[in-house]
């Protein structure tokens, strides 16, 4: 009898037989590293500057480069919308089994909703579903230069995400004062504790059919 693969699977479609360890693993794996981003927040200087430019009681797309994905979740540690808008959030998320943990992670840290769907994996589907969140008052979070890279291009889906919706761009820049950074695509970076990590907001940047180009140079150049 042959025995599933967990690799072929989301995490919504795991086989009954595992899904005990699997949960095991995707909840248990998840708890420890919300207490991991906590002991590095309290152990790690933050600085944040921008907020007086978004706008009050509305909601936005926030990015930032791949690389500085670690940096980011400690800034925002212990709640996310506590750090950025106050707007429910909906994000994107890789849908695939060993993703479970991240999900997690980030219902802890207050995104209310996990919308399952990257390139190659139903995103265009959830594309949709996030731009109809976004139009209902949500924000979100993305990588614009991500899943895959190549690192710090600014892919277009992220504009044309902001042009259905009519929610603007608002890009997050990132830097520490001391870091280890991965021999990875992406060059993520994880900090050391006691360092200083600083996260610059940038001027929220409406997408139009008429700006659209201008637009993409805008949020690049914003994100550094």
């Amino acid at each position: 009898m042959r025995r599933p693969v967990l690799s072929r699977y989301q995490v919504d479609k795991v086989p009954i037989i595992i899904r005990p360890q699997f949960y095991l693993y995707g909840y248990g794996l998840g708890l420890l590293l919300f207490f991991l981003l906590l002991i590095l927040r309290v152990t790690t200087k933050v600085k944040i500057s921008g907020r007086e430019k978004l706008r009050e009681d509305a909601n936005h797309i926030f990015c930032l480069w791949h690389s500085f994905v670690p940096l980011a979740l400690i800034s925002a540690t212990p709640l996310i919308p506590a750090v950025l808008d106050r707007a429910s959030q909906a994000w994107m998320q890789h849908p695939v089994w060993y993703m479970k943990p991240i999900h997690v992670l980030l219902r802890l840290m207050g995104v209310k909703k996990i919308i399952l769907g990257s390139t190659g994996h139903s995103g265009r589907d959830a594309a949709e579903l996030l731009v109809d969140h976004l139009r209902q008052g949500c924000s979100t979070v993305l990588n614009p230069d991500g899943p895959h890279g190549p690192a710090f291009v600014l892919k277009k889906g992220i504009l044309h995400l902001s042009l259905k919706s009519c929610v603007p761009v608002v890009a997050l820049r990132f830097s520490a004062s001391s870091f280890r950074e991965l021999k990875t695509w992406d060059r993520k970076k994880f900090v050391y504790p006691f360092a200083t990590i600083e996260m610059k907001i940038g001027e929220p940047i409406h997408v139009t059919n008429n700006n659209f180009e201008y637009a993409h140079y805008l949020i690049e150049r914003e994100l550094g």
